[in-house]
């Protein structure tokens, strides 16, 4: 068991939120028990995965996408004070990291990502959103898109979105960023990279895509940000000896 404040200062050391200009509040948003024993983890912080945090007696809720975000309605009424009554009456804490999640090195969702598709990691790029959330390298060796369409349905259980680039053949360089990046699309093409990956796709990205010559697959906003704070909450269970539990309420968008 540790102390709520102990374990949220390690959190925030460690992902660095402070230096994050996000358009939400990363760190502890609803607090609860002063001691924790038992965390629960998930993508979104949704009323189902509260529901297995109150039968599971967690102490702590552990999301990406947490609650509070810029020009949202303020008032605590519906699905929101449903939400929040939940967290409150049962006493446990919610605690958030939006963008810090994506960009750390080691355990961050675009880290993750690299990890479970195989991509060799040679740095990040310049982006719209912020330092270090544009991550690019290599597959273990040149692909074709259909292959590479095949390993991302592969290992994140669902089919891409896939934009083909007119002319270009083989992928030898790709870039990534999990979530709603689907804008950065102009900075990997800048960066001369093959495809580029993000979670989510709007309009606009198809035509990009085609006419900057790059290949593109949105492979789903929750499905690319399951894998950092999964891993976030085991570096908590290893360094605080605490119980973790993650959690996939499915999603697929």
């Amino acid at each position: 068991m540790v102390d709520c404040k102990e374990l949220v200062a390690a959190c925030d050391t460690l992902l660095d939120s402070s230096r994050f200009r996000d358009y939400t509040e990363n760190g502890l948003q609803v607090s609860g028990k002063s001691r924790i024993q038992r965390v629960l983890s998930g993508v979104t912080a949704c009323q189902a995965l509260l529901d297995e945090a109150v039968a599971w007696q967690a102490d702590l809720v552990l999301v990406h996408h947490g609650y509070f975000w810029k020009n949202e309605p303020v008032a605590v009424t519906g699905m929101k004070r449903k939400r929040l009554a939940t967290l409150l009456n049962h006493n446990v804490n919610l605690l958030a990291y939006h963008l810090p999640l994506d960009a750390h090195p080691e355990l961050g969702n675009n880290a993750m990502l690299a990890q479970q598709l195989g991509f060799e990691v040679e740095g990040t790029l310049d982006a719209p959103m912020g330092e270090g959330l544009l991550w690019h390298g290599r597959p273990e060796h040149p692909v074709s898109l259909e292959t590479l369409s095949e390993q991302v349905a592969k290992v994140l259980g669902r089919r891409p979105t896939v934009i083909e680039a007119p002319g270009l053949k083989d992928v030898e360089r790709v870039a990534w960023c999990t979530g709603g990046a689907q804008d950065m699309i102009g900075a990997a093409a800048e960066a001369g990279v093959d495809a580029f990956i993000s979670g989510e796709i709007s309009e606009r990205t198809t035509h990009l895509a085609r006419e900057m010559g790059i290949h593109y697959l949105a492979a789903g906003h929750h499905a690319t940000e399951r894998y950092g704070v999964k891993a976030l909450g085991q570096w908590l269970a290893e360094r605080f000896s605490v119980e973790h539990r993650f959690v996939d309420i499915d999603n697929p968008a």
